[in-house]
């Protein structure tokens, strides 16, 4: 008997089933678009004072290109504008060696490309003489000039050697913790108010939609700020994350995305009829903005899959919290992702205005 009632009641709440088998496909269609990539990481590099054939073998190395600079100073400005992901400076028979090291698989590629490219070069040269001995037959080989090898001074522009793939997306997991549990925790909020009649008694007065929609962020957004204070600074100082940039940028970027999730959590709890269609909202919103924030390189994805990520807020977050800990990005540089996440911010508050029309029963 109670079996029946539940499978009843479970057929009669269509969006709940439609939910159930839709989301698993939804997410493994996208998990099919965002996983079949290429697993090669291209890599920019800029030489400055390095021979010709150094040039051409390091070319040579798979997804390696090579730009030349004539001065360090305008290949230093293209590292720092990211437009490169290594200056290489040869100068006292010494390879001077700067990575942004934003990825360490970049960094990795680039030092296997450089020590290949000089093995390949000292071979060419060990052969070039051997030919000038056979050429001079009368000369001993102890007279002729050998070659000392270089040395390879590496230095960083965030981190150190020891730089792996977890600092790479600390800053991206920062904000997707903010974003989680701020939507989680603001969606299941509301929805126990409508649950429970306190949304339906407060729509029966005269206060207006619109105050009671800002009535709700400006409550919930200061639990919002108070745990983007703690997730912050737990990352920056307990799990000892170096921070290039400002910290107060790092907070002002994850609260205004907590501001973003908690105006999605509120807008979702207007469609869920209980909790569990609100958890089963999750797969939805949540796991696709995991997929296309940086943790999985973007660049290694189809331009057309790409797109998705445009109208998800924590790519911006992402980008913006990653230039600011691992690059040093001021205030001209995450003006725009600031602006974007304002942006959702107002689309995602006029949406919760307006839903709350079909509450109203006045």
């Amino acid at each position: 008997m109670i079996a029946q009632r539940v499978i009843k009641e479970l057929f009669r709440d269509k969006r709940t089933l439609a939910l159930m088998f839709l989301a698993p496909i939804l997410i493994l269609f996208l998990m099919k678009l965002v996983f079949s990539v290429n697993s090669q990481t291209d890599v920019n590099v800029a030489t400055v004072n390095v021979s010709t054939s150094l040039n051409e073998s390091l070319n040579k190395a798979s997804h390696v290109s090579i730009t030349k600079y004539d001065q360090t100073k305008k290949a230093q400005k293209a590292l720092k504008d990211k437009k490169v992901d290594a200056v290489i400076n040869y100068r006292d028979n010494n390879f001077y060696v700067k990575y942004s090291n934003v990825d360490a698989s970049k960094t990795n590629a680039t030092k296997l490309a450089l020590n290949s490219a000089l093995l390949l070069n000292s071979i060419k040269q060990m052969k070039h003489q051997l030919q000038k001995l056979q050429l001079a037959l009368g000369i001993p080989a102890n007279k002729t000039k050998s070659v000392s090898k270089p040395k390879i001074h590496n230095s960083y522009v965030y981190g150190n050697s020891k730089t792996n793939f977890f600092d790479k997306i600390v800053p991206i997991l920062m904000g997707f913790f903010v974003f989680f549990f701020v939507f989680l925790i603001s969606g299941m909020a509301l929805l126990n108010e409508r649950t429970s009649g306190t949304l339906s008694r407060l729509l029966a007065t005269p206060v207006k939609r619109s105050e009671i929609v800002f009535g709700y962020m400006l409550s919930y957004g200061v639990i919002a700020i108070l745990q983007t204070l703690v997730i912050v600074l737990f990352t920056v100082w307990a799990l000892n994350v170096e921070v290039v940039g400002s910290i107060f940028y790092v907070i002002l970027i994850n609260f205004v995305l907590a501001l973003v999730a908690l105006a999605f959590g509120i807008l979702m709890s207007t469609f869920a009829k209980s909790e569990f269609q609100m958890m089963q909202f999750i797969p939805l919103v949540v796991i696709p903005q995991v997929f296309f924030s940086g943790i999985i390189p973007l660049d290694t994805m189809a331009k057309g899959v790409r797109v998705i990520s445009y109208i998800l807020p924590l790519k911006y977050a992402g980008d913006a919290l990653t230039g600011i800990v691992m690059s040093g990005d001021g205030f001209e540089r995450i003006v725009i992702p600031i602006v974007v996440l304002l942006g959702f911010l107002v689309i995602l508050t006029v949406l919760n205005i307006l839903g709350l029309k079909k509450y109203r029963k006045v």
